[in-house]
């Protein structure tokens, strides 16, 4: 396989993967939440009100939006990542938080002993994604080297960009 190929795979693969996740996440997300979230608060009691109502609040319109958002950024990682053969620390911070995610998504399904969305995609596709494009970006001799601050940091940039594509996805769909 040529550089260039090795290089598109890898770095406009995070925007491929993350499409197919999101994909799940879009079929099954506010549908999942309006019908599970009255059991999880009698479940996950220590949960504060505020988490499931802001939960509950989502509807298929911002989620939606908000998937568009978090395309956007997903997408400018992965050409930051092509345009720097890999060297990128947005695009390795963002295949880091991708992989990341994917765990949060597993430790979901099992905290709550079944099914939840993302839940499918994140061990088929998300972390294997993760796992293979820094591989390649090790061989490639671009990774930067893995330090739990910059995992930590990694999930604080998912959960900001995730919070930011709802304020704007709310915006747009005029939900709120």
């Amino acid at each position: 396989m040529s550089d260039d190929r090795m290089n598109a795979t890898v770095t406009y693969g995070l925007l491929a993967a993350w499409a197919l996740h999101d994909l799940e996440e879009l079929a099954t997300g506010p549908r999942w939440i309006r019908r599970n979230v009255p059991l999880l608060r009698k479940r996950f009691p220590q949960v504060p009100q505020r988490v499931w109502r802001a939960m509950e609040s989502v509807d298929q319109r911002e989620f939606t939006a908000a998937v568009g958002v978090m395309a956007a950024i997903v997408g400018a990682a992965a050409v930051a990542g092509h345009r720097t053969g890999g060297r990128s620390a947005f695009y390795q911070g963002a295949v880091d938080g991708f992989g990341l995610h994917g765990l949060v998504h597993i430790a979901q399904a099992a905290a709550v002993r079944g099914y939840t969305p993302g839940s499918v995609t994140s061990p088929l596709i998300v972390v294997p994604f993760a796992l293979w494009a820094r591989g390649r970006l090790r061989r490639a001799g671009v990774l930067r080297p893995a330090r739990t601050r910059d995992a930590a940091a990694g999930l604080a940039v998912a959960a900001g960009a995730t919070a930011v594509a709802h304020l704007v996805g709310r915006r747009i769909s005029g939900t709120h």
